[in-house]
């Protein structure tokens, strides 16, 4: 037997696989036992989004590359990712002194940079005069990923805010009264969808006297969730083929964040 292999900074710890484990098992109890712990497939697929690596490139100390991509696949369809980070953000919030479901959301997308895989979806953004799929969040007022959506940069506001609102109000079981949004969700087709949702748009733009750059009300939170992902190489830009791959490694990267979050709310072990 080999020596035990030297841990990567990406590794899970004991403690956090304890919060983890329940979130990556959900399986029929007639399936036949696996042949690679779901530990290393975690922490394979942790490396991937934080380092942004091919999958061929994908260390030998890890499982094989063919496992970990059938696995994160498997999850990436049972959503569990977004349960994970579900689960865990009452623990931050708490330690903030908030509720555990939050009542207002801020909104807003980011373009990324486009790749052969982007196909249809590599949308043009006359605005940042780039071109690639945006990713739309909705983050609570600490910047934790409530839900998000993948479209082509000039789909429709109606389209994109209804989607989003059903998914917040999913996640939160209806308890979000507020979306802060910027000035792209401005006008009555989305106001009235939002407003289905039971969701009160509130539109943040800069002031009319804007020069250089200023901090917006509300909308920073959301912002800064971005510059968060933007530090998992693999989402710096648009490398996967379909739309829920982009979202499910997003909240791949949040539900790492978090996890981190909540085992600083708990405090060290004793």
């Amino acid at each position: 037997m080999g020596s035990p292999r030297t841990p990567y900074p990406s590794d899970v710890t004991d403690e956090e696989r304890a919060f983890v484990a329940p979130s990556l098992t959900p399986m029929d109890g007639a399936a036949p036992s696996r042949r690679r712990g779901l530990r290393g497939v975690f922490n394979a697929l942790r490396w991937l989004v934080r380092t942004g690596s091919r999958w061929r490139y994908l260390p030998h100390a890890f499982p094989p590359r063919a496992a970990v991509s059938q696995q994160t696949q498997r999850w990436l369809a049972a959503e569990c990712f977004g349960a994970m980070a579900d689960d865990l953000r009452a623990l931050p919030r708490e330690a903030a002194g908030r509720g555990p479901r939050p009542t207002a959301v801020v909104s807003d997308g980011r373009t990324l940079q486009s790749t052969p895989e982007s196909g249809h979806r590599a949308g043009f953004d006359g605005h940042k005069k780039r071109r690639g799929p945006k990713p739309r969040a909705a983050v609570d007022t600490l910047g934790h990923l409530l839900a998000a959506r993948v479209t082509p940069t000039n789909a429709q506001e109606r389209a994109r805010v209804a989607a989003l609102a059903e998914e917040v109000q999913q996640v939160t079981g209806n308890a979000v009264e507020v979306a802060f949004v910027d000035q792209g969700d401005t006008g009555p087709d989305a106001a009235e969808v939002a407003d289905a949702h039971g969701i009160d748009l509130v539109v943040v733009g800069p002031p009319a006297a804007k020069r250089g750059f200023v901090l917006l009300p509300k909308r920073w939170v959301v912002e800064r969730s971005f510059a968060w992902a933007a530090r998992f190489r693999r989402l710096a830009k648009d490398d996967e083929r379909l739309p829920e791959t982009v979202v499910g490694l997003h909240f791949v990267a949040f539900a790492c964040l978090t996890l981190h979050r909540a085992m600083l709310a708990l405090g060290p072990s004793p």
